[in-house]
Formats: C-alpha cells, structure tokens, sequence
C-alpha cells in the first residue's frame, strides 16, 4: 500500500509505502511547540518506506537536538516530517497521510502531557525502554 500527502502549499509531496513501524501520540514540549498544538499525532516509519516525491528543493530541516531533525516547507512552513537518526525511524505526521487510517497505539512522554486523554491506551512517561527511554508507564 502506498499513501500521498503534501504540505500545507501542495510545494512538497510525499509518499510512503507498506505500514508504518508503530503510531500514537506525543506529548512533549518539543513536539507541542512544534506543532502548535497540544499534542503530535505520528506515524513512524522505516526511511527506505519514505520519499519526498515532488519539491525536495522545498524542503528544509530544523534540528535542535540530535534526536530529532524536522523538516518543513520553505514556501509555505508546513511541516512534513521528522527524522530520528537514533531510532532509525522517520515520523510522518498523520496529517500528511490523510488516507492512512490513524489508529494510534501509544502515547509517549505522557508526563508532560498537557491534554490528559483517556482513551485506554499504554501511556509511558516518556519512551519505551528499547528506544531509550525508562520504558515506565503512567496510569490514566
């Protein structure tokens, strides 16, 4: 399966084969402030199943940490991604894939959460033990 998404402008496509890796919620600070909104909606993804198909000359990369390398448009600012060279996974943001359907299995950094969700699903405090993290959950 194969799925498109563009930026805000429609500049810079981008395209991702097969399912990704694993998909959830985010509620850390850097996400929020980068999003703009009280919590990141991801899809991880291995980055051979990644390509920027139209518009690379478009895109720019952002990087305050060596955890995270986000990438946007220059025309319009829309964001498209995020790459974790430690992980080994590419975080296209839900939105830029709107006929993938989201179903979110986790919430991660859940202890800077800013909008409790109860919704059953696992909620680690920050990230699972196997990308780094303590691997600790917090309840609802």
């Amino acid at each position: 399966m194969t799925y498109v998404g563009s930026c805000f402008c429609g500049a810079v496509a981008v395209e991702v084969t097969g399912l990704p890796e694993v998909m959830g919620y985010c509620h850390c600070r850097s996400c929020r402030w980068w999003s703009g909104g009280p919590v990141n909606a991801f899809t991880l993804w291995k980055p051979e199943a990644v390509r920027v198909t139209a518009g690379s000359e478009h895109v720019a990369t952002f990087q305050k940490t060596p955890f995270s390398q986000r990438q946007y448009c220059t025309k319009c600012g829309g964001h498209l991604m995020t790459n974790h060279p430690t992980l080994g996974l590419v975080d296209v943001y839900a939105s830029m894939v709107p006929t993938l359907a989201f179903t979110p299995g986790v919430h991660i950094n859940y202890a800077e959460t800013v909008l409790p969700m109860r919704d059953g699903l696992p909620k680690f405090k920050d990230v699972p033990a196997e990308f780094g993290g303590s691997g600790e959950m917090i309840a609802e």
